[in-house]
């Protein structure tokens, strides 16, 4: 099963290391942290950097959430275990299958390329592909789209990286 753990944004990478760390193999089989690639122009060269595409999130892996439960309490920085009220609830199988698509083995979501028809955005090649329909935003000038998806019971707003190679209206 897959676990959302909260931790606070700006620490997910330092958490990420205790937990390898300081879990079993019975607690857990693996915890990662999903990145996006972004292009950032840095002295006048496009360069191509991960960032964090789900700030204050880690995941984890286990088949035991008894032992992963008992095993993260050794862990400081978390605040908790994602659910609903008083029980944990792990991932649903279309967020699983949506992350493993989005982010690949790796998890980190490679930059897209589409271009502008008519105001209409066409994903031409990339992870988001076929998930036009939940961008909200785009900005052609830090070559990044703005989602909003539903994510572990809630609105996510994603940020991912999104090159423009084209853009028509109908006057043209």
């Amino acid at each position: 099963m897959w676990y959302v753990v909260q931790v606070h944004s700006g620490t997910e990478e330092r958490i990420l290391l205790q937990c390898e760390k300081k879990i079993s193999d019975a607690g857990m089989e693996r915890c990662f942290i999903p990145y996006y690639e972004e292009k950032r122009k840095i002295k006048g060269n496009w360069s191509v950097q991960k960032k964090i595409l789900f700030p204050g999130y880690l995941f984890v892996i286990s088949d035991d959430l008894t032992s992963l439960y008992q095993e993260l309490k050794g862990v400081i920085g978390l605040t908790k275990l994602l659910g609903t009220g008083d029980e944990i609830v792990p991932l649903k199988q279309e967020e699983i299958e949506f992350l493993q698509r989005f982010g690949g083995e790796e998890q980190v979501v490679e930059m897209s390329e589409g271009i502008i028809e008519n105001d209409k955005v066409i994903i031409l090649s990339g992870p988001l592909k076929g998930l036009e329909g939940y961008i909200r935003k785009i900005d052609r000038h830090k070559r990044k789209a703005y989602l909003e998806m539903p994510m572990f019971g809630q609105i996510q707003n994603i940020e991912v990286g999104l090159e423009v190679v084209a853009k028509s209206t109908a006057g043209e």
